[in-house]
């Protein structure tokens, strides 16, 4: 049975971590309604660690490429006979990415009272609502033409934002994200770019914060080893398939069809709310 309960949680992780669903709103729904035990400490930072090992092999490529300007950034300014008057559109890609996380440090000190929210099945409905909206309204914005080389720090900052309000339990993450960025003008394969590659920071940070909490409370766990890792595996695996498939879907312009599930998951969680 445990390994069923892995497997369970880490297909939810992975697919709703990437899919526009929110899914800390669906882990809520889980426990709250099926009155169920989300996974322990141990496990959801390993989950957590697994859908970030799913961006990092997905955009492996976008990655090295920042990793490698990042360097030559600090090459730059510590010699700078090597400067370049064009700027690389990795290197713009990675500064876009900081200005993109920055506001995530203001709701930083607000983290507990915000997850607080996710024992409210009715919040969680609502915000479902919310997210159902926003992913309506991406399909109807002009197709814009931004990338990192001609995207700007508002449109960064503003993206950021939508990231920072996506704590909240119910909106998600990427829905918020790629519908922002839609909304200032990327091209939509770039939007759903940006909003992985700007995931990165937020899950490595979030799960670096959990991992604290693992440390000072202990890391006991229900599950063995065999148990942990298949509950990653398969976190990892659908991780990297629902960003595939969300790829698809927001370049043919049909991001916005999550925007009904979102709606029947809010008003099933609202109906809920007041029968539970």
């Amino acid at each position: 049975m445990e390994y069923l309960y892995a497997a369970v949680l880490g297909l939810l992780q992975g697919i709703t971590e990437f899919l526009p669903v929110s899914s800390s709103g669906h882990l809520s729904l889980f426990q709250n309604i099926f009155n169920a035990e989300g996974p322990d400490n141990l496990f959801n930072v390993l989950l957590h660690f697994a859908t970030l090992l799913a961006v990092c092999v997905f955009y492996r490529r976008d990655i090295a490429e920042m990793v490698a300007e990042f360097f030559r950034a600090v090459r730059d300014l510590v010699s700078p006979r090597h400067r370049s008057e064009k700027v690389p559109a990795a290197r713009r890609l990675v500064v876009m990415i900081l200005l993109g996380t920055l506001p995530l440090v203001v709701v930083l000190p607000f983290k507990d009272m915000v997850e607080g929210l996710g024992a409210s099945t009715l919040f969680i409905g609502c915000a479902l609502l919310v997210t159902g909206l926003l992913l309506f309204a991406s399909d109807r914005f002009a197709r814009g033409q931004k990338t990192e080389r001609s995207m700007t720090v508002a449109d960064a900052l503003f993206i950021g934002c939508g990231q920072a309000l996506a704590v909240v339990p119910g909106l998600s993450r990427s829905g918020t994200t790629i519908t922002a960025g839609i909304a200032r003008g990327l091209a939509r394969p770039f939007a759903v770019r940006f909003s992985f590659l700007l995931s990165l920071p937020a899950v490595l940070g979030a799960t670096l914060l959990e991992l604290l909490d693992v440390v000072r409370g202990g890391a006991a766990t229900s599950l063995n080893g065999a148990q942990l890792a298949l509950g990653m595996a398969v976190a990892a695996a659908s991780g990297y398939f629902a960003i595939a498939f969300i790829k698809r879907l927001a370049d043919r312009g049909k991001f916005g069809g999550f925007a009904y599930y979102c709606w029947a998951a809010g008003l099933v969680a609202i109906v809920a709310s007041f029968l539970t």
